[in-house]
């Protein structure tokens, strides 16, 4: 028979597996804590938007509080790599260890050249590939120049107009021939050959490569991650085809690293990782990005927290209900609120534009919000916190922001 949980235990089960079920480490944050926490996760996402710090910085700010960020940027970019981008969830930092079976299932080809004339696509990166055979990581633009190629600049698609050069250079880095070496102060990949990033790894796969052995091992990674979920909270994780992640799944199931149980309140069928823990309180605090791994299934979000997320950057400012970009508050074992963060790094504030609390938010909502926001400030080298009078939660954010005495804080009026 099934095991029988409560939805309370399956909650501590899903934070414990996160890394977010305590308190922060006492003391200064080591590249050891970092590593530790990147091999539980097994993924960052990474996110263009810079309105508060980039995304893949945040789960450890999370999970780990005031941390050099420097140590990440090691981690990606200097030997022996710990992490490396690839897609997975979305264009994510991965482990090099997933690179290989990642290679085998990913298929973003609307990213990249797929669409091109085959001629021009396979001219353009055989001139790529040996110019990037010659020497050092090239951004997109460097490359353009190097290989001497020209064309009219598209207008027609916002986002995305990417020259010929561009486009296949993400056709090569979804096919696994090239990575990115490290990224320019504007975000921008210096793309290398994959094999200067792992010299031991076949970027193809190679020929004894086994696709089922590979879904096995990422559902697995998945499942170990989210401690407890759905066949779909799993196939999301790494972004893999649902019916090759069923049945991972049940090969796992059948070697005993997965066990079917039942969660009262959560009627879909549910496995959890052998290895997961299940403690028996969660005492931690943290804000989350909008972009991390415990809210990425928003259905799997909202049954197990009960808490509804929906990305609002991509909607007019006029129909937005919580803000820009909005990171949910995790207090203890819930998500007890949210709240809209800038961080205005010429005035040296951090800006809460508004807050909302979640029905049935605890009394120490504000106090705990706002010792993180200080929190937050400190690790973002921000003077102070300023609250705006937007959300049922503003006044006593502000009050407890105010209170608390470190930094500046102010309850700004509505523009």
């Amino acid at each position: 028979m099934s095991a029988s949980l409560s939805l309370n235990q399956a909650r501590r089960i899903a934070l414990a597996a996160q890394g977010l079920d305590k308190g922060r480490p006492a003391g200064p944050v080591t590249a050891r804590a970092v590593g530790r926490t990147f091999a539980r996760l097994h993924l960052v996402q990474i996110d263009s938007v810079n309105v508060l710090s980039r995304s893949h910085y945040l789960p450890f700010f999370s999970r780990l509080g005031n941390y050099d960020r420097a140590i990440l940027n090691r981690m990606a970019a200097s030997h022996p790599r710990r992490m490396m981008e690839y897609w997975a969830h979305e264009a994510s930092f991965i482990k090099p260890d997933h690179f290989p079976d990642l290679v085998l299932w990913q298929n973003r080809k609307w990213v990249g050249a797929s669409a091109m004339d085959p001629e021009l696509r396979s001219g353009v990166a055989a001139k790529v590939l040996e110019e990037l055979a010659k020497g050092r990581p090239l951004t997109a633009a460097e490359l353009t120049v190097r290989i001497g190629h020209v064309e009219d600049r598209r207008t027609d698609n916002w986002g995305w107009n990417w020259n010929a050069v561009k486009r296949v250079l993400e056709h090569l880095f979804e096919e696994g021939l090239v990575s990115a070496s490290s990224r320019t102060e504007q975000f921008e990949r210096r793309y290398t050959l994959t094999a200067r990033i792992l010299s031991t790894v076949d970027a193809g796969g190679g020929e004894n490569s086994d696709p089922a052995a590979a879904m096995d091992r990422l559902i697995e990674a998945a499942a170990s991650a989210h401690g407890i979920g759905t066949v779909r909270c799993f196939a999301d994780y790494f972004r893999t085809p649902l019916r090759a992640a069923a049945v991972a799944v049940q090969h796992l199931v059948d070697r005993g690293t997965l066990e079917p149980v039942t969660v009262r309140g959560w009627d879909r069928p549910l496995f959890r990782h052998v290895d997961a823990r299940l403690p028996r309180s969660a005492t931690g605090r943290a804000l989350l990005s909008p972009f991390d791994s415990l809210v990425f299934e928003r259905r799997r979000l909202e049954e197990l927290f009960g808490f509804h997320f929906r990305l609002e950057i991509y909607t007019p400012e006029a129909k937005r209900r919580f803000g820009y970009y909005v990171l949910p508050f995790l207090l203890r074992d819930g998500i007890v609120a949210r709240i809209d963060l800038k961080a205005d790094r010429a005035g040296g504030q951090l800006l809460a534009r508004a807050a909302h609390a979640e029905p049935g938010a605890p009394a120490d909502t504000a106090i705990e919000l706002a010792a993180e926001l200080r929190l937050m400030a400190d690790w973002l080298d921000l003077d102070g916190v300023v609250v705006s009078p937007v959300g049922d939660l503003a006044p006593a954010l502000a009050e407890a922001v105010s209170a608390a005495g470190t930094g500046v804080s102010a309850l700004r009026e509505q523009a």
